[in-house]
């Protein structure tokens, strides 16, 4: 059964999740030093906007707060090759692995394809490197196909993958430093599609300062889809077909998140991904408890008006317009202050989207 938010009345008819951005503001490149981004921090009781750096989240937080950090790990899931009938270009999208070890992919070519097709995988040399049968044809325009090479999945897309860098980043096209930049230093669960960038602005220095404030670290993994990436284009956007992913809190975790609460800490998620586990895990957790292990796939979609039960503080980056991702940021913060906030940034030329600035959300 899908997961849906606990407040049930419509959204407003007039919901802020259009705007427009100049394109020099999209970032191209993470800074040097990540923690160096700009930081805006809407403060909801106040109503009020300041600027600060990531540099200074350590001082804006409180010992005994938990940074709830999504620890899911970017896979080279973009894939160039040739039908080997024909000889035409052909890219794809790895997604993820079947329980029998095929491949579910997305993929395009110029003319049509068929079950049985054969693709020549090429590495990032452009060199031969693998071929892949496409077996049947699936719902949404996914492809079930067989890599035939030997080697585990990971070690296969190694060899033959690519960074899947978003569109809005130099056309998609990945550079060799992306493999680093496009990647947490907390990564360690391989899966996702595209990173949850909230948490690319964090670096060892700036966790071990946050340790040493009394900060405590909790660790969750959702593996970010492709569906995070697609516009909302139904004209009532509660209405838009939530995009499902994977994810997982352990017991252990769960628990540890409790305590914080108990002792007055704040549950601090890292990024809407963070938010997806955590709301998920306590809209299926038992009477008298915020949390409880939780593991599957969840749609929940999460727009105003809704009822956080197991958020306090959110750390973000800023996102594309008409995204499911900008309206989870809204129920948040309030549709007002997020315009608002939107507007300022704007103004004040912050840096936007993956490799941009963040917002912190208390």
């Amino acid at each position: 059964m899908p997961l849906i938010p606990t407040n049930h009345h419509k959204m407003s008819p007039d919901p802020f999740f259009d705007y427009h951005l100049p394109r020099e503001l999209i970032a191209q490149e993470p800074l040097r030093n990540r923690a160096d981004a700009r930081m805006m921090v809407v403060d909801r009781q106040r109503q009020k906007i300041t600027h600060w750096h990531v540099r200074d989240l350590p001082e804006l937080l409180r010992s005994g707060d938990s940074l709830v950090l999504n620890n899911t790990k970017v896979i080279p899931a973009q894939l160039f090759g040739r039908r080997k009938t024909t000889g035409g270009q052909w890219h794809g999208l790895f997604l993820r692995e079947s329980e029998d070890g095929h491949w579910r992919i997305v993929c395009k070519t110029r003319g049509r394809l068929a079950p049985g097709d054969a693709i020549d995988l090429l590495d990032r040399e452009g060199r031969e490197a693998a071929t892949l049968w496409l077996l049947d044809r699936l719902e949404g325009g996914q492809w079930l196909a067989h890599l035939d090479s030997e080697g585990t999945t990971e070690e296969l897309l190694i060899k033959v993958g690519r960074v899947p860098l978003p569109h809005y980043i130099r056309g998609g096209r990945m550079v060799d430093a992306d493999v680093k930049n496009y990647q947490t230093v907390f990564a360690s669960q391989p899966g996702a599609v595209a990173a949850p960038t909230a948490g690319l602005h964090f670096t060892e220095e700036l966790l071990r300062q946050s340790k040493q404030r009394g900060v405590e670290f909790a660790q969750v993994t959702l593996h970010v889809g492709l569906g995070t990436f697609r516009p909302i284009t139904v004209e009532r956007p509660e209405e838009h077909q939530m995009h499902s992913e994977w994810g997982e809190i352990t017991e252990a975790t769960a628990e540890s998140l409790n305590a914080t609460r108990e002792k007055g800490g704040r549950i601090v998620a890292v990024g809407t991904t963070a938010v997806r586990v955590l709301e998920s895990a306590a809209a299926a957790a038992p009477a008298g408890k915020t949390l409880a292990g939780w593991c599957g796939d969840t749609d929940l979609f999460i727009h105003p008006p809704y009822e956080f039960r197991a958020v306090d503080t959110l750390m973000t980056n800023f996102h594309f317009p008409r995204t499911t991702l900008l309206l989870l940021v809204q129920a948040f913060a309030g549709t007002e202050l997020v315009r608002e906030a939107y507007a300022e940034a704007v103004r004040e030329e912050y840096r936007f989207y993956s490799y941009g600035d963040a917002m912190l959300v208390i």
